[in-house]
């Protein structure tokens, strides 16, 4: 069976969004290796972190700090479910939602079953959202095992070598956990595209294509990143003065 039109232009609009999605990502991780972006420059805060950890004794607040890291993503986790549980409701009831969006203007007209066929598109990319999220909460609990098991000040027979392998090992973890989380919330921010789909597939492939700008915006040119990669200019040495007679 032949596709008509709008279904050809409905199937390329969602193959744009796979694609600048997949595209983003995999140019982040590729651009983050040598440039300056918030992963990247996170990751040195963190080595940083660990390698401060291993001079104190008292590390309650650096497990308290781990234990809100989870608890934000536990949060995205719940509200990922509570979104997939409203989902699941709208479609029971398409024709009433199509009804409703159809008064709204640039509204283009859809048959039931492409309104079903786009609430799973939407219903698939928060499941894979809640994995994420899961995903990250049991990297945080790896990392806070790793916390537990750091080696203490008094221990002599540590050498400095394996301390500072830990301290890398460890801030890995917790980076891997961080962009397991920035990938939770990449796919929220495409999931909001996605409600311009709804609307008609152009309005969805402009809506994609902001998205990227503003996630590329953030993550390579925002002004926090400007601060936590400052470095202040050391003050120029003041010139000797000759003593006269």
């Amino acid at each position: 069976m032949s596709l008509s039109a709008q279904q050809w232009l409905n199937l390329l609009a969602f193959l744009w969004f796979l694609g600048l999605w997949g595209g983003y990502t995999l140019y982040a991780t590729w651009k983050g290796r040598d440039t300056a972006c918030l992963a990247s420059v996170l990751h040195l805060y963190r080595v940083d972190w660990m390698r401060r950890l291993l001079l104190r004794d008292n590390r309650i607040a650096d497990a308290s700090v781990i234990g809100n890291l989870e608890r934000n993503a536990s949060f995205f986790a719940s509200s990922t479910l509570i979104i997939l549980a409203g989902i699941l409701t709208v479609l029971g009831s398409t024709d009433r939602a199509v009804s409703v969006l159809a008064d709204l203007p640039l509204v283009e007209p859809v048959s039931r079953g492409m309104s079903e066929l786009k609430l799973l598109c939407v219903a698939v990319l928060f499941v894979y959202t809640f994995f994420t999220f899961s995903w990250c909460m049991r990297q945080y609990n790896f990392a806070a095992i790793l916390i537990g098991s750091a080696p203490m000040i008094a221990e002599r027979h540590v050498t400095e070598l394996e301390r500072k392998a830990f301290a890398e090992r460890a801030a890995r973890v917790i980076s891997l956990a961080a962009n397991q989380f920035n990938f939770g919330l990449r796919a929220y921010y495409f999931g909001l595209a996605m409600l311009a789909w709804f609307i008609n597939p152009w309005c969805f492939m402009l809506v994609t294509a902001g998205v990227v700008l503003v996630l590329y915006r953030r993550e390579f040119h925002s002004a926090v990143l400007d601060v936590m990669v400052y470095t202040p200019t050391p003050p120029a040495p003041e010139p000797s003065k000759e003593k006269t007679e």
